[in-house]
């Protein structure tokens, strides 16, 4: 599967953003899928991931409450909507798919993700 994210850009603080991460190739029904972000000298770092079959989610702590991640399987598609952004939300976002069974638990190593897109780069002003 290939993939694409965007839907970066410049935000006040507080602001909202819907990333996107258009998949092309297999169905995203086949796949829970992650985002991920990368800060200017920082690693990784997990953000959210959604199951495979959409009915659960796991967030990183300093995004809980305020991010919300979905997918749309007849398009495709994973979003993520940030809402009250903050300065340090500032990172290239990425995303990325692991083929799993329905069941499997949701990966937050990215070590354990097979495809990742291209990051969209979002910067939140003070």
């Amino acid at each position: 599967v290939q993939l694409q994210a965007s839907g970066g850009g410049l935000v006040q603080s507080g602001g909202s953003l819907r990333l996107s991460c258009a998949a092309s190739g297999p169905s995203l029904s086949r796949y829970s899928m992650g985002w991920f972000r990368q800060a200017p000298g920082k690693e990784r770092e997990f953000v959210g991931a959604i199951s495979r079959g959409g009915g659960r989610t796991l967030y990183a702590d300093s995004v809980k409450g305020r991010f919300t991640i979905s997918k749309d399987n007849a398009k495709n598609t994973l979003y993520v909507q940030i809402d009250s952004l903050k300065p340090e939300d500032t990172a290239v976002y990425v995303c990325a798919a692991k083929q799993v069974i329905l069941t499997a638990p949701i990966a937050t190593d990215p070590r354990e993700y097979d495809y990742w897109g291209q990051g969209t780069l979002v910067t939140v002003s003070s």
